[in-house]
């Protein structure tokens, strides 16, 4: 996260807000935002909400994602809010929307993703 400059924006029970800025780490071959780097923010956002709803002791993993590209975007920002939709002992699912923000401030879509986790005992 520290290398893409991911800010966490808000947190909640349930609900995180994650933002990465528009530079050359977060950017493909054409100029826009890379995919990967658009992944990456929804899988935090949504793991990151998981996390509020643990009990002490508990931490998520990814067990799988699926997304959806919307549109290309570059400058600005990129901004996801991540959502938990059920949690469950064995299985938590969230959801994230992750929305371009331009240098007027005006915000557009970018992506949608569902994700399942699983909770699991910390190791450290």
């Amino acid at each position: 996260m520290q290398h893409l400059g991911v800010r966490l924006l808000s947190a909640s029970e349930g609900h995180v807000e994650l933002a990465i800025p528009y530079s050359d780490k977060t950017t493909q071959q054409q100029g826009g935002f890379h995919g990967g780097a658009i992944g990456a923010l929804a899988d935090i956002a949504g793991g990151y909400a998981a996390l509020t709803v643990m009990p002490e002791g508990m931490e998520v993993v990814t067990v799988e994602y699926k997304i959806n590209f919307l549109a290309s975007h570059q400058g600005g920002e990129i901004r996801a809010i991540g959502k938990v939709i059920k949690a469950g002992r064995r299985v938590v699912v969230t959801s994230a929307e992750v929305v371009h923000i331009d240098a007027d401030g005006k915000s557009s879509p970018c992506a949608v993703m569902q994700q399942t986790l699983a909770p699991v005992p910390q190791t450290y």
